[in-house]
């Protein structure tokens, strides 16, 4: 999930696996895969880049997971 924010402002949570696509158009206009948009304040980078983080995070944990078993079919 990545925290973005309305044009208003007010803070709101997209969970960053369903998003298609993303376009400046001047606004920032994020489109779902299920063709729900939203507009946002941020930039299309900065955006690209909240996903990266949560995408970072997300596989951090999974290979600190696999780390474990590796260790244990090694022995």
């Amino acid at each position: 999930m990545i925290k973005l924010r309305r044009i208003n402002n007010k803070e709101f949570v997209v969970n960053a696996d369903f998003i298609e696509f993303v376009e400046s158009t001047p606004d920032t206009v994020i489109t779902l895969t299920n063709g729900v948009k939203l507009v946002v304040k941020e930039s299309v980078d900065e955006v690209i880049e909240k996903v990266i983080e949560y995408k970072k995070k997300i596989f951090e944990g999974v290979i600190f997971n696999i780390q474990p078993m590796q260790k244990e079919y090694e022995e």
